[in-house]
């Protein structure tokens, strides 16, 4: 049996180091608290006029996708807004003159920050591709 342990112990390390230092997944249980990278498919809509984010209450925004969590935010050119996530696929941002104040495009992603994945080689978080707002 000794020759068997001796064997064995080599081969639990490795596969203990494997778990601890490969990258996020289902095989790393250390991994459990990484955030998904949001994924933005489509906006509602493609086109808005400057006049409907100049009113008092704004302009709402619905951003479908995937892989949204409680602390994902839209984030149009650059600028993090007040984010409503409705569900993993849908959040809301309000658009404002505040970051839309001419006509012209705007960048829309969404950012997810990471989570306390630490030093284990697990990704989290993230920011989304980017879809283009026209504003007429």
């Amino acid at each position: 049996m000794k020759r068997g342990s001796a064997f064995l112990r080599p081969l639990s390390a490795l596969l203990l180091a494997l778990l601890v230092f490969q990258a996020c997944n289902a095989l790393n249980p250390a991994c459990g608290s990484a955030r998904p990278a949001p994924i933005i498919g489509s906006l509602s809509a493609s086109t808005v006029m400057l006049s409907q984010v100049q009113q008092p209450q704004g302009f709402v925004l619905v951003v479908y996708g995937s892989q949204f969590v409680s602390s994902s935010v839209g984030v149009i050119n650059g600028t993090a807004l007040s984010t409503v996530v409705t569900s993993s696929t849908q959040l809301q941002v309000t658009l404002t003159t505040a970051v839309i104040s001419a006509p012209g495009t705007a960048s829309v992603t969404v950012n997810t920050p990471s989570g306390n994945s630490g030093d284990l080689g697990c990704t989290s978080g993230g920011t989304s591709s980017a879809l283009v707002l026209t504003i007429t």
